[in-house]
């Protein structure tokens, strides 16, 4: 009885320690590809194969990153920069998830919407963000608003597009049933046709925060006073890469982490939907 007991419990064992090898490698595996790459930056840097005017090294870009955070440059503090950045990325991601979403589901739902609205956003959604600069300083000058109409054209389609591939994607029965109790159209739309289409929505909404933060970047490089693409272009006029590079990296930290969150949502979703 006891062989037959350790026969059960070894292969139960192997599995457990091949999950926890490959939860460990897994795991190790961004760490040693960051501590890969700054390890080569820091090596070319120390074997001068570019002047420090064009790479300074990692050191270098620490102190400078430290500093921004207490002296100010181009009128702010690194963390102001970055709340300026966020702060117009907030509001036009905002603006185009709250009319994007609406949009796509009635598109989804109504062919006479579809049909007369389809040509415009097919238009609309090829023209990439950054040209819409030019309107922006038309409309709103050279200030803090100038660049929320860029961020709103990056975030907007992707919220339309996901949100008209759930719409199709219910089963017609499902509206029709709701429709059969007595459900209005817009406790139809609140009740049945907006939480079926849930995941596509949120999918989309990831997306279009990706296109957006990009977005927002590309526009404050060409037209802006305060933020992170501000800062950046600032420094590069100085000849200042260490701030240049300093900028690109709190830039990469504040997309990716904008992501994740995106991306908790999302894995949140179909979690709850899958019960």
């Amino acid at each position: 009885m006891a062989s037959i007991g350790s026969r059960h419990v070894a292969p139960h064992r192997a599995s457990v320690l091949g999950i926890t090898t490959v939860a460990g490698i897994r795991g190790a595996m961004p760490v040693l590809g960051i501590a890969t790459f700054f390890g080569a930056w820091t090596l070319a840097t120390s074997l001068k194969l570019a002047p420090p005017t064009f790479l300074p090294s990692p050191l270098a870009v620490l102190h400078s990153m430290v500093e921004l955070t207490q002296i100010p440059y181009a009128g702010s503090t690194l963390q102001q920069h970055l709340m300026a950045s966020l702060e117009k990325f907030g509001i036009s991601f905002a603006a185009a998830v709250l009319l994007g979403v609406p949009f796509g589901l009635i598109m989804g739902r109504s062919n006479l919407m579809k049909w007369a609205l389809s040509p415009l956003f097919e238009g609309f959604r090829f023209v990439p963000p950054i040209a819409w600069v030019p309107f922006a300083i038309f409309w709103f000058g050279t200030g803090f608003l100038a660049p929320t109409l860029v961020i709103f054209a990056g975030a907007f389609a992707p919220c339309v597009i996901n949100s008209y591939r759930g719409a199709q994607l219910i089963e017609r029965h499902l509206i029709e049933a709701s429709q059969t109790l007595g459900a209005g159209r817009w406790r139809t739309f609140t009740e049945i046709l907006l939480p079926a289409a849930l995941t596509h929505i949120v999918a989309g909404v990831r997306v279009g925060a990706g296109f957006g933060w990009q977005s927002l970047i590309g526009a404050e490089l060409i037209v802006g006073s305060t933020g992170l693409g501000y800062m950046i272009v600032q420094a590069g006029s100085n000849l200042q890469p260490a701030i240049v590079i300093s900028g690109m990296i709190t830039i990469g930290i504040a997309g990716a982490s904008i992501d994740y969150l995106m991306r908790a949502i999302q894995h949140g979703m179909r979690r709850k939907w899958a019960h």
